[in-house]
């Protein structure tokens, strides 16, 4: 059994203090998705042959504005914010925070910024290592909604 204090079933986000990264991820061979502006770079899979349907420790990118649509975690997801940020229901979340989404819960992240306006270090795109464990289920076909 896991210790509560160690893993609280509460999503409580930490921000890192001090947290600075300088990134250069822009040559990597991201993966696009289905949804405009949200790319992946898988790093590790749980699922059998590469697959990621029960679970994978991905970089995702989200483009200014743009993000992946309402979904619940079957497992627990966590989340750490490399540069950008994102705001969902609990609020916005910056470079250096740190989030752990618990079995069951639900979110529609999108990445902070104007995606009417050229991505630039005054909109810059959102870039996080997020490690998703047992997978996802949608419950709407689309961010940006």
């Amino acid at each position: 059994m896991e210790d509560p204090h160690l893993f609280p079933e509460s999503i409580s986000p930490m921000q890192i203090p001090g947290f600075h990264l300088s990134l250069g991820v822009e040559d990597l061979p991201w993966r696009a998705t289905s949804y405009p502006g949200v790319d992946w770079y898988l790093l590790a899979s749980e699922g059998q042959d590469g697959g990621t349907e029960e679970g994978a420790t991905v970089l995702i990118r989200m483009a200014p504005g743009r993000g992946y649509p309402a979904h619940r975690h079957l497992g627990i997801e966590e989340v750490l914010v490399l540069a950008g940020g994102y705001r969902d229901h609990l609020g916005e979340h910056l470079a250096g925070s740190y989030l752990r989404y618990p079995a069951g819960s639900e979110h529609a992240p999108i990445a902070l910024g104007d995606k009417g306006q050229p991505e630039a270090s005054t909109n810059p795109a959102c870039v996080l290592f997020a490690c998703a464990r047992g997978g996802t289920e949608l419950l709407s076909q689309g961010a940006d909604e």
